[in-house]
């Protein structure tokens, strides 16, 4: 990220007779025609005492201050060298903020997406922050409305931000893609991430079916239709070899056409 800025409001103390001391610490990066660091005391809301990293001086800003200096210079000297050292601690913690966030200057990662060759292309942008951001299609520079489908910046797991927009590609012919590119916008960054629409560029997990391996899932088919039939081969053996008897029957030996002879 190449503005980053961090403000924290440290003291905050009152009196018996109601005065408040308020020292405000601010720390940027990036930010044209804006001091690295500013520290400014603020007495009953009213600016006292003020320094940044470009003079690297304390500067009265009431009279009394400036009275308060003269009488004590171990006072002066002590603010001036908090105006020398805070500047080092600010940007270190800016430098860790940056680290974490991934965004040391860097720009995101834009990328373009496909299920299948009929679906839209998705421009996908991931890793910006902070979510202030702007993507569209573009046909032959003009930002395009029509078959557009705008997707929302989602958060990701490390505090960085994602977003999608898809083109519906139904009506366009392959000669005219070229015509097409995505176009991402971060602000407070001056350049834009331009992506061409190009066919070889487009990530998918489709697998046409001449590279589909049909020899492997016939196989595993013919095989499982095996492996049943000999189950209920299996099946139909050991009923038989285990023998029914005819319901309603005393005896199955005798033959069918006598009855037993009476006694």
């Amino acid at each position: 990220m190449k503005h980053v800025f961090l403000l924290i409001l440290l003291c905050h103390v009152s009196s018996a007779v109601k005065h408040s001391l308020k020292f405000i610490f601010t720390a940027s990066s990036g930010v044209p025609d804006f001091p690295e660091f500013v520290a400014a005391g603020v007495v009953d809301d009213i600016l006292s005492g003020y320094c940044d990293s470009n003079k690297k001086i304390v500067e009265p800003k009431q009279d009394w201050v400036n009275r308060l200096f003269e009488d004590d210079p171990q006072h002066f000297e002590l603010y001036t060298t908090e105006c020398s050292e805070k500047p080092l601690f600010f940007k270190a913690r800016i430098n860790n903020l940056k680290q974490r966030f991934n965004q040391s200057g860097d720009l995101p990662s834009v990328s373009l997406l496909q299920k299948t060759p009929s679906s839209p292309v998705s421009c996908h942008a991931t890793g910006f922050y902070p979510d202030r951001a702007l993507m569209f299609w573009r046909k032959d520079g003009e930002q395009l409305h029509k078959d557009v489908d705008h997707g929302e910046i989602l958060p990701n797991h490390d505090g960085s931000f994602q977003m999608s927009v898809d083109l519906n590609l139904s009506s366009v012919t392959p000669e005219d893609w070229r015509r097409y590119d995505c176009v991402f916008q971060l602000s407070g960054v001056k350049n834009d991430i331009v992506t061409k629409l190009d066919k070889a560029e487009i990530r998918t997990n489709w697998v046409s079916p001449s590279e589909f391996p049909a020899g492997a899932v016939i196989g595993v088919v013919v095989g499982l239709l095996l492996l049943a039939l000999c189950i209920t081969g299996l099946f139909i053996w050991r009923r038989n070899n285990n023998g029914f008897r005819a319901a309603n029957t005393s005896d199955s030996s005798l033959p069918l056409d006598k009855t037993p002879a009476p006694d």
